[in-house]
């Protein structure tokens, strides 16, 4: 699909993004663009922290019903 993106086509990206948002708008949308891969990425550690501390608990009481 972008295969074929060369320098000449990303250079007209970026210039019809400043004609529409202006070079005053760009700061705030990359910022508020990292800030939201920043809770992105939050979320996924939190779900992955959560996985792994089910897991655990359920190797516990596994161990516990096992005589």
């Amino acid at each position: 699909m972008f295969d074929d993106l060369s320098f000449g086509k990303l250079l007209v990206i970026a210039l019809v993004v400043m004609i529409l948002f202006g070079s005053k708008k760009i700061p705030d949308l990359a910022q508020g663009l990292g800030k939201g891969i920043r809770e992105f990425k939050k979320a996924l550690s939190g779900i992955d922290e959560e996985i792994k501390s089910s897991s655990t608990e359920e190797k516990k009481t596994e161990n516990k019903q096992v005589p």
